[in-house]
């Protein structure tokens, strides 16, 4: 049976049986673009550096076998910026040299396998299964071929805490929660818990949720009725449960 553990300070899981996987989601690499945009200039190659040190620091310190990429590895939706041309190739390469790696395409990773080197597992964008577990991105609605899974870790979501004047308003946090398994395999019965990931990039964020937009998952839309719900911060606080979720997603 696989085991999760979160790592205090950084919106990364590590899943482990036999074999022990590094998991994170969401990193927009090239989403520097749009803030060029809008005039709001980061550094040539500041959030690439800093993204490829901060994933080689875990990497090092937790020794996985696999670097789990949940997908919306870039940030254009339909082409491939500038940045992504050179940023993507450069993250994976540096990345795969140290540890194996694997990518689960998101929505926005549209012609990705263009940018994907030799040496970088590249799978199909409905996720991959490793036990009782199906790692996907959550844009997409979950075949029935994975229905024998009890569990689900996704991203796509980019939960944050709002709650004004709170010192973590507008924090990245982990959202666990645990509903009847039918309402995503409706062949099923029992019950299947949900873990979304925050965004790896820290740079998806605001203090305000009328200005921060979402993404939709059809799996949190099936669901109407949780049993249970857990929101931790990244460094490990609870901060809530169910009846906070809608400060939350």
């Amino acid at each position: 049976m696989l085991r999760e553990k979160l790592i205090s300070g950084k919106p990364a899981l590590i899943v482990e049986g036999n074999k022990k996987h590094l998991v994170v989601t969401d990193l927009h690499i090239g989403f520097e673009s749009n803030f060029a945009s809008n005039e709001i200039f980061l550094g040539k190659n500041t959030t690439i550096n800093e993204t490829i040190n901060e994933i080689s620091e875990i990497i090092q310190l937790e020794k996985p076998d696999s670097l789990i990429l949940l997908g919306d590895l870039k940030s254009s939706i339909k082409n491939i910026s500038k940045f992504e041309w050179n940023e993507v190739p450069l993250f994976l390469e540096k990345i795969k040299k140290i540890c194996n790696v694997v990518l689960v395409p998101g929505n926005h990773d549209a012609n990705i396998q263009r940018l994907v080197p030799d040496g970088v597992s590249l799978i199909s964008s409905i996720g991959m299964v490793e036990e009782n577990i199906l790692f996907t991105h959550g844009h997409a609605m979950p075949s029935e071929n994975f229905s024998h899974v009890d569990k689900i870790i996704m991203g796509h979501i980019h939960p944050v805490f709002f709650q004004k004047d709170s010192i973590i308003n507008g924090q990245r946090v982990w959202v666990s929660l645990k509903t009847k398994k039918e309402q995503i395999f409706p062949s099923q019965s029992g019950e299947i818990e949900i873990i979304v990931v925050p965004s790896f990039n820290k740079y998806l964020y605001s203090t305000n949720k009328k200005k921060y937009k979402k993404s939709i998952s059809p799996i949190m839309e099936k669901i109407k009725e949780i049993s249970t719900a857990r929101i931790v911060t990244l460094d490990g606080t609870p901060i809530g449960d169910e009846s906070i979720l809608d400060q939350v997603l």
